[in-house]
């Protein structure tokens, strides 16, 4: 970037650089005084990383060009993304630093981390298109003006929002998107507006007809939403989405069992956590393959999903293994941190796709037969993780805490507890029917 500058004759920029080779990294602060080696070192880098100063005083220079020479230096480099950290950035220098990103550098992403953009009217368009190369726009923890009523100012950026691959806008106190705005990401695959403020209606007038027409991800992790039924209305029409992230929201007041919408067909990944669940009657995706409630308060759940080979369902409190027979292609069952007592050993052998199994920090019942069951299970099924030290018993007290594995019932153990509990019934029994005999 300092090279940049210099080659443009632009103002002084104070810089130091500093290379990291693991990384193919190289930081430059604008606040501090640099050496020309510096520059030298970070020609092997393949991301670039500005932090620190107020690019405010280049706003006049926004249409200006890189000269021939410097032009032939750049296209040498190998740099691949971009990275703006803590600066104050003149929005209007967005449509040439696109240009000049996708050539000569031909970098794929840019990044904007703590950066305060500055409105400085429309974002004019180049006079000579080039195409675009970057397909990864991030910004995090960004301070802009509100994006209403603004569609014509991002003019100038258009044709690159239109093939755009993948947008961050996280944690940036967003509210909602324009509708309009949201019509110009035609090609965008990957959405990722977790962090932000945005509620069941603003998400509506976010995902407006023709909006994000192509998208496939969708992240929505850690917003205001409250109505499932609002949320799959609403993405319901995006036909390609296939994975979508609504953890860390609260849907424990949102719930209607009689209301019902329909998922898009092609979802595949569902991110449920974090989101108050208690219990699950609401209608799912039919096509999941993989499903996260974990860390909610479900205490029973019944699923059938035959595409399903991921669930999670971590730190409930349920108390038994849901039923399985509605879940063929299981490969990963995660069911630790619960309340459950015993696993269901014929259930969970049956599963022949099973590769991951967690199960352990329960509250197991080492009496007879369940302590040997699940030994036996777990010597049966390589699938079970962090076997042993994460499976302590529960009950009964006596053995509190203690490894389920270092419990020495065996079925023939159990067969003779059995048959000695049996024999002092009955004997119990008969001094019982002796006595009363005899009082007779």
């Amino acid at each position: 970037m300092a090279l940049l500058l210099l080659g443009l004759n632009l103002p002084r920029a104070k810089s130091d650089c500093e290379f990291f080779e693991s990384e193919k990294l190289c930081v430059c602060s604008l606040l501090e005084e640099s050496e020309m080696q510096n520059f030298f070192d970070c020609l092997q880098a393949t991301t670039y990383e500005l932090r620190g100063g107020n690019l405010e005083q280049f706003a006049a220079f926004y249409q200006m060009e890189p000269p021939p020479h410097l032009i032939d230096i750049l296209e040498v480099l190998q740099v691949r993304k971009l990275v703006f950290t803590d600066l104050i950035v003149p929005e209007v220098l967005l449509p040439g630093a696109l240009e000049f990103a996708s050539h000569p550098l031909q970098l794929s992403e840019i990044e904007f981390v703590n950066c305060t953009f500055l409105r400085m009217g429309s974002q004019r368009q180049t006079g000579r298109p080039s195409p675009l190369r970057v397909s990864s726009l991030r910004f995090h923890k960004a301070t802009a003006d509100s994006l209403a009523d603004r569609c014509d100012e991002l003019s100038g950026v258009s044709r690159w929002l239109e093939i755009l691959k993948n947008l961050t806008l996280t944690e940036s106190q967003i509210t909602s998107i324009p509708c309009k705005i949201g019509q110009m990401f035609v090609g965008l695959h990957s959405l990722d507006i977790s962090g932000n403020y945005f509620q069941d209606e603003s998400i509506k007038s976010s995902f407006c007809h023709g909006a994000f027409p192509e998208l496939q991800v969708l992240k929505l992790r850690h917003n205001q939403l409250t109505s499932y039924h609002a949320v799959c209305e609403t993405i319901g029409p995006l036909n390609m989405l296939t994975h979508l992230d609504l953890s860390q929201n609260n849907f424990s007041t949102g719930f209607s069992s009689s209301a019902q919408c329909t998922w898009p067909q092609s979802l595949r990944v569902f991110n449920l956590s974090g989101t108050g669940l208690e219990h699950m009657e609401w209608s799912l995706p039919p096509n999941l393959e993989v499903l996260d409630l974990s860390a909610n308060s479900i205490i029973t759940l019944d699923l059938s999903l035959p595409a399903l080979k991921e669930l999670y369902l971590s730190n409930n409190r349920l108390q038994a293994v849901p039923p399985l027979k509605n879940l063929p292609g299981l490969e990963v069952l995660s069911v630790d941190q619960n309340q459950i007592s015993h696993l269901p050993s014929k259930s969970l052998l049956q599963l022949k796709h099973l590769q991951i199994l967690q199960a352990g920090h329960n509250l197991y019942n080492c009496s007879c037969p369940y302590a040997w069951e699940l030994r036996d299970l777990a010597s049966k099924l390589p699938a079970l993780t962090n076997w042993p030290d994460d499976y302590t018993c529960r009950f009964p007290l006596h053995h509190r805490d203690s490894l389920v594995k270092n419990m020495s019932s065996s079925p023939l153990q159990c067969s003779q507890a059995v048959v000695t509990h049996a024999s002092a019934v009955i004997l119990l029994s008969s001094l019982h029917l002796f006595f009363c005999l005899f009082l007779i």
